[in-house]
């Protein structure tokens, strides 16, 4: 299923950050051939903030200078490029560099030029950008029990649907706010620029989001998708995408059929650009909410996701453990 080695550990709903633009920076971006802000390219989401304010930084929303240098200096630690590097589980990542991590060897991850895994720091403290706790509002009583029943389903599959879309290799949904398999890793998009439509693909199930921009109105409610009905509009330098009419197979954070999604993307500078989300379903959070992510300019191809090559016998496998496990509860401990 994998096709490239990145680093795979626990950045818990790590998010795409790199660095923003000092107070006051202005710049203004290229235009294309269609007098459109150029946004074409390969962008990577490779930083390590969390979607919410640990509880350990509560009141915090900023780390200082010193405290992103050694964030660095651990980081070059626990990826060290021969591979004899540290790793630290617990409250993510995040929190752990700046705590005491503990022994972890890991061969596969990819290096800079300085021989550090190839990631982005950034002083804030929580990618949520709206709430002055850095912290996703309360789910309600109906969130809860729709995140509850996908857990159990997929902790015990009856069927290939339990186990979700990524592992069916379908759709790795949108919005994405972790990296490749939603755990931190480096992600890699491109985004592909035409007069009336933009394409935003991602290499992760190989998945194109083609959006016109021509103001040409949402489909019927009633059509369905599982990565919704896009719209896209200019917003001055600001390419703004609406999503609604998600399927109710659609799964994120619990929301579905209700959620409307918001994106805005802004290029800052050469090699970076602001990605914000807003996401607001009232049967799922008591409160609308959103975050910024940026993303950061690389000069590489994409590649073949090859997913389902292979992935049968990935979920046979989780089928017949489920089974196995299932059969022994009945059976009883063994006498």
């Amino acid at each position: 299923m994998n096709h490239r080695g990145v680093v795979s550990c626990s950045l818990m709903l790590a998010g795409l950050l790199v660095g923003m633009p000092a107070a006051g920076q202005s710049w203004t971006p290229p235009r294309n051939a269609f007098g459109q802000p150029d946004l074409e390219g390969v962008w990577l989401s490779n930083a390590i903030t969390p979607l919410e304010r640990p509880k350990a930084l509560e009141g915090r929303d900023r780390l200082t200078d010193a405290e992103v240098a050694e964030f660095k200096r651990r980081a070059a630690r626990l990826f060290r490029e021969d591979g004899d590097g540290d790793f630290a589980a617990g409250d993510g990542i995040f929190l752990a560099l700046l705590a005491n991590p503990t022994r972890y060897t890991n061969p596969n991850a990819t290096h800079g030029s300085d021989g550090m895994v190839d990631l982005a720091f950034d002083n804030r403290t929580s990618l949520v950008i709206n709430r002055p706790d850095g912290r996703l509002p309360a789910t309600t009583a109906e969130g809860r029990r729709r995140q509850q029943a996908a857990t159990a389903a997929f902790q015990d599959p009856r069927v290939p649907a339990d186990t979700g879309g990524p592992l069916r290799c379908l759709t790795w949904g949108t919005p994405r706010l972790g990296g490749r398999y939603g755990s931190g890793d480096l992600s890699y998009y491109q985004i592909v620029q035409a007069p009336g439509h933009v394409v935003l693909y991602a290499e992760t199930g190989h998945e194109a989001r083609i959006i016109p921009l021509d103001g040409r109105p949402h489909v019927n409610a009633s059509l369905t998708q599982w990565n919704g009905d896009s719209r896209g509009r200019w917003d001055g330098a600001t390419l703004v995408v609406e999503t609604r009419n998600f399927s109710t197979k659609s799964f994120f954070m619990g929301a579905s059929e209700g959620l409307t999604l918001t994106e805005r993307f802004t290029r800052t500078g050469p090699d970076s650009i602001h990605y914000e989300i807003a996401l607001r379903d009232p049967a799922i959070w008591a409160e609308p909410w959103a975050a910024m992510l940026p993303l950061q300019r690389r000069q590489e191809l994409l590649y073949e996701f090859a997913c389902h090559e292979g992935n049968y016998g990935l979920m046979r496998g989780v089928l017949e453990g489920a089974r196995m496990q299932r059969e022994s509860k009945r059976e009883g401990p063994a006498r």
